[in-house]
């Protein structure tokens, strides 16, 4: 425990009503606003609670709440440990565009502030509306419920474009919910484009990460391809638009096309999202494809794994996922055509070092080849069967490299036998 954990454990728990009493106490007024109204509208859990306050100077919250972490830089925003769980509380606060980014606009956060204040300047109507504590009435002036009632992203004034990074918020709002995006919308986030190629990768890396934990990511990519921001964010998926395929293999279209058929057939299939992410890439060297060479992508399994590279340096990837889908990029093509023994045993072996479980990389060969391979279908029962030799097991006068021949034949051995069996039973 931490340091600043052993002064949260030595807070004590204050309820919700308590902290409402409080604020109260100095004219201040209360509201849970943000996803948790949003998601106990339409019937979902609420997670987290974050709260905003209105009518209150910064040094009466300080006198009242000594225990609070402030977080919020620009304007305050504290942690309050509130039913045993640290809170977001800010301040109601009016913002003016005046420079470029998230962070090129004036906050004002004065008791003046309303709450009617504070939700015109959010992204999206769904995301502008409070919940005022203690009578829990719901303040609702743009519209939110309506537009969550009709499955609809609409975004509440001017001030989306503020963020630009709000443009891939409602992508990732369409791939979360499945609600539609209006044309406004669309349009809004549009405007969004000159910006949001200067963003700190790390904001885009976030909802890239959040999208990837939907059910069906390739909402996200649609959305952003809809709104043109696609080839300012993910240009590697950009890249893949247009990039025709064999109709024998991939009838379902171009190169983007197919990659969004195997990222949602995989997410339907695994939570994991280093390995839903490696579906993602694993054509992504089909991209760099010459023209001439179309409706063939020779060697874009090659090809793919300098154009993770790429990417990884614009956008710093987590170190798994590199390593998990340079594996498949690499993999993913001979996977299921490997006839011969010892490769399909090498193969195995490489699987269980990789980040992916067999489940994982089946679901991936699966989703891109239509059937398994039998060495795949089974490989769960067939590597414990390899592991029972081992280089210590090779005759005498066996040295250096020579073991690991030996070992590979012997193990190459025992797969014909399993493969016998499954393909006779």
């Amino acid at each position: 425990m931490n340091s600043n954990e052993l002064i949260w454990s030595e807070v004590k728990r204050m309820e919700e009503m308590e902290f409402v009493t409080r604020c109260s106490s100095c004219g201040a007024r209360v509201f849970i606003v943000g996803g948790y109204v949003r998601d106990a509208i339409r019937g979902a859990k609420p997670k987290d609670k974050d709260y905003v306050v209105s009518g209150m100077r910064e040094d009466d919250f300080v006198r009242l709440f000594p225990d609070a972490e402030k977080v919020g830089k620009s304007f305050p925003v504290y942690l309050v440990l509130i039913d045993g769980e640290k809170c977001e509380v800010a301040f109601a606060r009016r913002e003016r565009k005046c420079g470029t980014g998230y962070r090129g606009f004036r906050v004002e956060f004065s008791p003046v502030v309303t709450i009617e204040d504070d939700l015109f300047r959010r992204d999206t109507t769904m995301n502008a509306i409070a919940v005022a504590l203690p009578s829990h009435e719901r303040i609702d002036p743009y519209g939110g419920a309506d537009d969550i009632a009709h499955h609809i992203i609409r975004p509440v004034s001017e001030h989306f474009t503020d963020d630009p990074v709000r443009a891939l918020r409602a992508a990732r709002q369409r791939a979360e919910l499945g609600f539609e995006l209006l044309p406004e919308t669309i349009e809004a986030m549009k405007l969004c484009r000159d910006e949001i190629a200067a963003e700190p990768s790390e904001r885009i890396m976030n909802e890239l990460t959040r999208a990837l934990k939907t059910m069906r990511p390739s909402l996200f990519f649609r959305a952003l391809r809809a709104a043109d921001l696609l080839d300012v964010t993910f240009p590697e998926i950009f890249a893949l638009i247009g990039k025709t395929q064999p109709t024998a293999f991939h009838p379902e279209g171009d190169a983007f096309e197919h990659t969004m058929l195997v990222v949602d057939d995989v997410a339907s299939k695994t939570d994991d999202i280093m390995t839903r992410f490696s579906a993602l890439v694993h054509d992504i060297g089909k991209g760099v494809t010459p023209a001439s060479m179309l409706p063939h992508h020779y060697g874009h399994d090659k090809n793919g794994g300098a154009v993770l590279m790429k990417w990884n340096e614009r956008m710093t990837l987590p170190r798994e996922w590199v390593k998990a889908a340079s594996f498949v990029i690499r993999e993913h093509m001979r996977a299921p055509r490997l006839t011969k023994s010892g490769k399909i045993v090498r193969l195995l072996l490489d699987v269980e070092r990789s980040p992916l479980t067999f489940d994982a990389f089946n679901a991936i060969i699966m989703a891109d080849n239509k059937s398994l391979p039998i060495y795949l279908a089974h490989a769960n029962d067939i590597l414990p069967r390899l592991h029972e030799v081992s280089g210590n097991d090779a005759p005498e006068g066996v040295k250096g490299q020579a073991v690991g021949a030996w070992l590979i034949g012997e193990q190459a051995k025992i797969y014909k036998r399993l493969a016998y069996q499954y393909t006779h039973q």
